[in-house]
């Protein structure tokens, strides 16, 4: 099926209508058949457990259309491990990467009309959703579950380019605690977040970056995006017990010793941002979003990396972009054709 003829270049990142989503329930301690669904609208019992004690799970990928002609998507299999970790984290039931999987090619499959050509930057997403059912006044896990995929045409993130941005830290706010959920990919964590997106943008920057919520002293998040810093031929990252783990940020690890450069998953100290060369936040939507300056309005400090992306942070953006579109070799095997 071709594409529709859509104007894409004015698309932004949200939602817009497709014809169908793809649905499964858990009944009766198992998994159902998978049904297909034309409906937005989910029927919930008022009491259901992820309305009132937070029982919901998430997760986001794309489906890319690519200059060959083909749809792939990009490490399905990691989003798969990555729900599946949040499921043992929060007691709702594993969603197998199998079943994952198919529901990812029945859903791009079924909406492929919507999926944006590739000379428009925008692409297909792909939002997997796991939520509690069954009613309940008491906090305890749920009986009964559905986990869902829709899907929707986004646009490129970066409207007028790959650039750099400011962000700022924000001491008076914690994304997670440190042994709380933070590495689990649920809601509660971005409505944390909320209030100091709110205050950054306010401020006129980009983003909020977070320090540990114990200590105040190390680098954890910027936003809703891992952190990497880039200084002495080497990518480093946070290593921390509240941070999402992220697939960009793992896929930007291995392409970096891929390309020579050594690789520190580790603590980072506030005052290291001084000695890094190049900085960025890395995640699904942008890839990699580049950080022109952290500035730490408390102290009066500002850390600076430049008003362009830097030479490897655009090395890394380019070599991933081309392995998701298929333009260079997928030398690990992470990417999978749906659509021939």
């Amino acid at each position: 099926m071709e594409t529709k003829e859509f104007d894409w270049s004015n698309l932004g990142f949200g939602y817009h209508k497709t014809n169908y989503n793809v649905r499964c329930y858990y009944r009766d301690g198992k998994w159902g058949e998978m049904e297909i669904c034309s409906e937005e609208n989910i029927n919930m019992h008022m009491a259901a457990t992820c309305l009132h004690y937070g029982q919901e799970a998430f997760e986001g990928l794309k489906a890319y259309r690519c200059p060959d002609g083909k749809v792939r998507v990009f490490r399905t299999d990691e989003n798969a491990a990555r729900l599946q970790s949040t499921c043992r984290g929060i007691l709702m039931p594993e969603v197998s990467t199998e079943m994952f999987n198919n529901m990812v090619d029945m859903v791009v499959k079924l909406n492929q009309e919507f999926i944006p050509t590739y000379e428009s930057g925008a692409t297909l997403y792909i939002r997997p959703l796991l939520i509690g059912m069954s009613a309940q006044v008491g906090v305890h896990p749920a009986t009964e579950y559905l986990f869902l995929m829709f899907v929707t045409p986004v646009g490129p993130y970066f409207k007028g380019g790959f650039f750099a941005n400011p962000y700022v830290i924000i001491r008076d706010f914690d994304r997670s605690a440190p042994l709380g959920t933070g590495i689990y990919k649920v809601g509660g964590n971005y409505a944390a977040s909320l209030l100091a997106n709110k205050k950054a943008h306010d401020l006129g920057y980009a983003c909020e970056f977070y320090l540990d919520a114990k200590e105040k002293k190390y680098i954890d998040e910027a936003g809703a995006a891992n952190f990497f810093g880039i200084k002495n031929n080497t990518y480093v990252t946070p290593k921390s017990t509240s941070i999402l783990p992220s697939i960009t940020n793992k896929s930007l690890m291995q392409l970096a010793e891929d390309f020579g450069m050594k690789v520190e998953r580790r603590q980072i100290p506030e005052e290291e941002l001084a000695t890094f060369e190049e900085a960025g936040a890395c995640g699904t939507a942008a890839v990699i979003s580049p950080i022109s300056r952290i500035d730490d309005v408390e102290t009066g400090k500002s850390y600076q990396f430049g008003d362009k992306p830097g030479p490897w942070s655009e090395k890394l953006y380019t070599k991933l972009r081309n392995i998701q579109y298929g333009i260079e070799p997928d030398t690990h095997n992470w990417t999978r054709v749906v659509i021939g």
